[in-house]
């Protein structure tokens, strides 16, 4: 969740760092901090966002630097807790991403021994660690990896101290990346960082690096030194802004009907002969989380209702429980926007176990999902920075629907209904439209729970709706199939509580109507997302009627509202609290 960062650059580290920061401060915004090596280590950290920090605040230049920014998973958003962390002596100092799952038994093991400890984090450990083993140890490089080794759970660790001129990273099932230039080397959990690279390496799992004026890279345990190849850096000339827009999540909103526009002119080859390994497979699981699992939900009703095939749809973290039904003829299909969450990526471990064939569907073709799957679907949606997830998800739908349509032989009437779908998200930005939901943010700007409805297709909809609405607004929203109201969700209704009720032109048309007008009947305040008005409906948001993928229409008005009522609550809708972008711990 966290993002870290290490440069070598004469006189010029500060500055590299800062701005690497910057770039990463989706992954994590609770604290910020940075290491320079000068005659000495100095720390600069605080709590709140590096986007708030110029580098002429720094009093120092330093060729050496490390920095983090940070999502706490083990002690409070304190200054005290913010990266990076020493050791007693002050010559050692680490960021670290990741969760380090033994760190109470190594502290109390390292207090026995006399060692202070001054935070509440789990990495603080680290350099006090490879402190204890300099003293046994001939160099600092073989007192790391010894710590390395003494380690549990998943991270990527920097370390920089006073008496070296070297960075020393690590990985151990989170992302990290090298770069290089003519004069100047980096070190990075992402790939986004390193627009001054000319040359990139993405290291292996258990592996540690020694970065100096050479670089050797050393299997963690066997201590053996591993090749390492170098590839040209493509991402040199990709610089992301807001543009016109003060946000990046309305950005992102907005440029959802032309990105489905060109899903519907992907290639019909590439998306038959992915199809065909769906249709062969003998069993086939969806695994994902959060969003891209409402995703993935859609895709089990758009595969059951078109291709007349059954596919499992499972939440990444809970996969391992199934992996008994796993053989060296099923396909895991794992739906991602990152390619960093670590659930998933322990899915896909588990499957690579068995032998399973890999088909991952993920937005970042750089991503450690992509690279270790058999074959990649990437999802053109390009950089997605705001941390609720938008046009990645509308993109996963649709290819969905695609793969869906080819599997019962029919991809060319697929390719028209997403050429429909991109016509008609579009008219969801008519200036009208977007000054009724503003008003309608307004109207319920002050509740404290909103449900949302849904059946068929649009059950993954009503979930998503209600995902975006309490992430970024802090309402309490909830989402339910509608046949399920009255088992017991239909209790939380009270006088004018808003329900969003999300209807298409289908054969759960009746049904859903028929729930909205039950939450009537008990004071709710029934907003419907339909292609046509109905009495039923306090407030109307017309949307296009395309009942074969209709929670890719459905799905906007909702993400439009959410931001209006984060708005309208004078929040941050790019960066909501508690949240990162990019889940690598689990």
């Amino acid at each position: 969740m966290c993002g870290i960062v290490g440069v070598i650059s004469k006189d010029g580290a500060k500055d590299r760092v800062i701005e690497g920061l910057k770039k990463l401060e989706y992954r994590g915004y609770d604290s910020w901090g940075i290491a320079l090596k000068n005659t000495e280590i100095k720390i600069f950290k605080d709590v709140g966002k590096i986007s708030e920090v110029e580098s002429a605040d720094l009093k120092i230049n330093s060729s050496i630097g490390i920095g983090h920014t940070r999502w706490a998973t083990h002690g409070g958003v304190t200054k005290g807790n913010a990266h990076p962390h020493m050791d007693c002596s002050k010559n050692i100092a680490v960021v670290h991403n990741g969760i380090i799952e033994n760190y109470q038994e190594l502290k109390e093991n390292l207090e026995k021994l006399g060692h202070k400890f001054i935070s509440g984090t789990d990495t603080e450990v680290i350099p006090h660690l490879v402190e204890e083993y300099l003293k046994k140890e001939k160099d600092l490089f073989s007192a790391f990896r010894r710590a390395l080794m003494d380690l549990k759970g998943n991270f990527t660790i920097c370390l920089i101290s006073k008496n070296s001129d070297k960075i020393l990273a690590a990985t151990n099932g989170c992302p990290l990346v090298l770069g290089i230039n003519d004069n100047e080397k980096f070190i990075s959990s992402d790939i986004l960082t390193l627009q001054y690279a000319k040359e990139i390496s993405f290291l292996k799992d258990g592996t540690v690096i020694e970065i100096g004026k050479k670089i050797a890279i050393y299997d963690i345990k066997s201590g053996k030194e591993k090749k390492f190849v170098f590839q040209k850096n493509n991402f040199l000339s990709q610089k992301v802004t807001a543009g016109k827009y003060k946000y990046f999540l309305l950005k992102e909103i907005h440029e959802q009907p032309e990105i489905i526009k060109k899903i519907s002119l992907m290639d019909q080859k590439e998306i038959e002969t992915n199809a065909a390994l769906i249709r062969n497979s003998f069993g086939t699981f969806f695994v994902a989380c959060g969003t891209s699992f409402h995703a993935g939900l859609v895709g089990e009703y758009l595969f059951a209702k078109n291709a007349k095939m059954h596919v499992n749809i499972t939440s990444a973290s809970e996969f391992s429980n199934f992996k008994y039904f796993l053989t060296d003829k099923t396909l895991l299909f794992p739906i991602s926007q990152s390619g960093e969450t670590a659930d998933v990526l322990d899915a896909v471990k588990v499957a690579k176990a068995k032998d399973s064939k890999i088909l991952s569907l993920v937005n970042n073709p750089n991503s450690t999902l992509a690279r270790l799957s058999d074959v990649v679907m990437v999802t053109p949606a390009g950089p997605e920075i705001a941390v609720l997830s938008t046009k990645a998800f509308t993109s996963q739908m649709a290819i969905l629907y695609l793969l869906a349509m080819a599997v019962a032989g029919d991809f060319a009437q697929g390719k028209k209904i997403i050429e429909q779908a991109s016509l008609e998200m579009q008219k969801t930005f008519d200036e009208k439209y977007l000054q009724k939901l503003k008003k309608l943010a307004n109207k319920i700007l002050k509740v404290n729970h909103i449900f949302t409805l849904g059946r068929g297709l649009n059950y993954s909809t009503a979930l998503e709706a209600a995902l975006k609405i309490k992430e970024s607004s802090y309402i309490h929203a909830e989402g339910f199939a509608g046949g399920d109201l009255k088992h017991g969700p239909i209790a939380l209704i009270e006088k004018g509580t808003p329900v969003i009720v999300f209807v298409a032109e289908d054969e759960v048309k009746n049904e859903i109507l028929s729930n909205a007008m039950e939450v009537k009947s008990r004071g709710a305040f029934v907003i419907g997302v339909a292609p046509n008005d109905n009495p039923i409906f306090d407030e109307w948001l017309s949307v296009g009627d395309l009942p074969e993928i209709s929670p890719l229409l459905n799905i906007i008005s909702a993400q439009l509202l959410s931001y209006y009522l984060t708005i309208g609550r004078g929040l941050n809708p790019d960066q909501p609290r508690n949240l990162a972008k990019s889940v690598t711990v689990k």
